[in-house]
């Protein structure tokens, strides 16, 4: 049996959350959201809206986020595996315009807590499900993104575990999506 456990990352807000599981002869019974523990550990995260994207190995989800009515997420692989990561786009951090990557399966059952003012994004190992417990709901009109391969943050996504970058699968709306400097031009920043 594995006990409810939060760990904190190498990014202020950023938590790695591992649910209860209980597993014996019949399988598994996982608890992978409680708002009692995570407001006991100090953080503030009420569900509006939970999402589920079913993805084919490649298939990279780019660095998203909301522009205004910013989401927190909690994010967790339900079925087969993803390296996820996640960008803090905070511009007084001092972690601003860095990454972190975390290996997300059905086997671990591990979650990322993704704060508000973070970009996040995910490369697909193998055929996967992938639940997102939002604390905002989706505003389509302030959806907004970075390129998944931005040179200035500089994601090192194990492409080799999918063949190589020819074996990426992106959405046109991530192929269109603004480089890290666009990003920052528009916060005003040089």
């Amino acid at each position: 049996m594995q006990k409810y456990e939060i760990c904190g990352t190498d990014f202020e807000g950023v938590y790695k959350v591992k649910p209860f599981v209980n597993e014996d002869a019949r399988g598994a019974f996982i608890k992978d959201y409680s708002e009692e523990i995570l407001n006991a550990n100090g953080i503030d995260h009420i569900l509006k809206e939970v999402f589920y994207t079913y993805s084919h190995p490649g298939v990279i989800r780019a660095i998203h986020f909301q522009r205004v009515k910013e989401q927190a997420k909690l994010v967790r692989c339900v079925k087969g595996s993803i390296f996820d990561i996640i960008v803090d786009l905070r511009p007084k951090s001092k972690t601003f315009g860095k990454w972190q990557g975390f290996y997300l399966n059905d086997k671990n059952a591990e979650q990322i807590l993704v704060p508000k003012h973070f970009g996040h994004g995910y490369l697909v190992l193998e055929e996967s499900i992938v639940s997102y417990k939002c604390d905002e709901k989706f505003y389509g009109e302030y959806d907004d993104g970075i390129r998944w391969d931005d040179k200035d943050i500089g994601v090192e996504w194990p492409l080799d575990k999918i063949g190589g970058r020819d074996h990426v699968i992106l959405s046109q709306k991530d192929l269109e999506l603004q480089s890290f400097a666009e990003y920052r031009i528009k916060l005003g920043m040089k």
